[in-house]
Parts: C-alpha cells; structure tokens; sequence
C-alpha cells in the first residue's frame, strides 16, 4: 500500500516542481547612491530644519531636499544640482 500512496504524492507534487523551475528570478532592484550631504541641495539649508527632508531618487542617485518647494527648482535645472554632489 506505501508505494502506491508514495507514487500518488509524487504525481500531485511534479507540477509544483515544474511551476518552480519555470519562475522567473525575481527582479533585483536597482543600486541606489546614498546622498552624501547634511544640507538640501538645492538651498543649502540643513536637512531637518524645515520638517521631514523630502527624499527621492534621480537617475539612480538619492536625493534629499530640505522642503517640497524646493523640488520644482530641482527638477527645472537637475544637472545644476547634481554638480554639488561631484564636490
């Protein structure tokens, strides 16, 4: 009677087995550069002094500003800013 019940698992546990085969590899997230500074890098202002640091990321680089009205500004000339970073 074992090996009847043994060839019976055996059958209903081959497609979970091919389902794990054919899975693709979960994506890896992308690298994500820390920011470097203590200070917005649009402002200049240090981080924390106007409230909760608003932080993002930039083609592959994190970014953090000191309030949400500095994003526009960031976002109109990034390169400008991401000069700061390369000092």
């Amino acid at each position: 009677m074992k090996p009847i019940l043994l060839a019976l698992l055996a059958l209903a546990a081959a497609p979970l087995a091919r389902a794990a085969e054919t899975a693709p590899a979960p994506a890896t997230a992308p690298k994500v550069k820390p920011y470097p500074l203590d200070t917005c890098l649009v402002s200049g202002e240090k981080l924390g002094t106007m409230g909760k640091p608003v932080a993002f990321t930039h083609e592959g680089q994190e970014i953090k500003l000191c309030c949400k009205s500095c994003k526009p500004k960031f976002a109109k000339e990034p390169a400008k800013y991401l000069e700061k970073l390369k000092k």
